[in-house]
This record gives C-alpha cells, structure tokens and sequence, in this order.
C-alpha cells in the first residue's frame, strides 16, 4: 500500500462502497463441502461468461478450489446474516446448513436468491488477494428474496422499494 493511504483509514473509506454477500462454495476430495464469504463477487465477461471474486492468498478455502478447479458463487438473501457470520470464519461452516450439490458437485445453499456454478477459468495474484476467475456452467435464480449486503461495517440487505419511497417523499 502507498506510504500516503494508512491501512485503516482505507478500510474505512472503502466500507463506504456497498458490497453483496456471496458465500463462494466447494468440496474436497473426500467430498466435503468448504467455503468462505466473498464481497468481490463480479461479472467479467459475456462472451464467454467469465465471473471472478478476490480472496485472501493464505485462504484454506482457495487451495480447495484451486485442487477441485471449481466453485459455485452463492448470492445471500438478506435473512441470511447468521449464515455468512457462521461461513466467514471458523472451522464449522457448514454445521446445520442445508445445502444440495450443483451439477458441477458444488454446494448450493439453501434459501439463497441465486448461484452461479464455475470452473476454474485463471488465478491472478494481486498483492495480498488472489483473483479467481471462473468460467460460468451453470446458473440460476432460486428466490426473489433481497440480497445480503455489507456497508459501513455493517450488514443489511436490499429494498427496492426504498428508493422509490424516497423518490416520492422528494418529490422527483
């Protein structure tokens, strides 16, 4: 990081920049499901469809993926903040979480808004993260529940209706 932007401050700065919640999931060679919490998770291309997340280099959960050469990108629903605390850390993550394999043999938690299935397309290293790239297999909205986001160091999901309320109340 440049001498001029103090780490803290940055992290501050950044929490200001509303990030979705996405629990990436794989499984291991003995079948067992790993995953962590993403707020990187990004379209990258159309053609082909390509999606891509960044991930801390020293992840458990990116070795798994880089051994399994897959993923699947899970979008949160804004009910799902006890899952993503539980997911973020810890050596339970999945303890009590339904979940289905996707056709790629990924988890799919239950209860989210949608997920994306992904082979491993390329893995950049960018300081202190890696980024995934994955090619899309397989994708597909389970719910029309509102997603999980992260803002301001803080969790809360998304009302579309907000804006429209605040259109009204202004009068635009």
């Amino acid at each position: 990081m440049s001498d001029a932007v103090e780490g803290r401050y940055f992290r501050e700065v950044l929490g200001h920049f509303p990030t979705s919640v996405v629990a990436i999931t794989t499984t291991d060679s003995d079948r067992q499901p790993r995953g962590m919490i993403v707020g990187t998770f990004m379209s990258v291309s159309l053609e082909p469809p390509l999606v891509s997340f960044l991930v801390d280099g020293s992840s458990n959960t990116l070795r798994t993926i880089r051994t399994a050469g897959r993923f699947c990108a899970n979008a949160l629903a804004g009910n799902q903040e006890r899952l993503s605390r539980r997911m973020a850390g810890g050596p339970n993550r999945f303890e009590g979480t339904e979940w289905e394999e996707s056709p790629l043999g990924n988890p799919v938690l239950a209860g989210i808004v949608a997920w994306v299935d992904c082979t491993v397309e390329k893995i950049v290293e960018l300081g202190d993260h890696q980024l995934v790239v994955g090619q899309v297999r397989t994708l597909r909205v389970e719910s029309m529940k509102t997603p999980l986001l992260f803002f301001r160091g803080g969790y809360g999901d998304y009302l579309s209706s907000a804006g429209l309320l605040l259109d009204r109340l202004v009068g635009w």
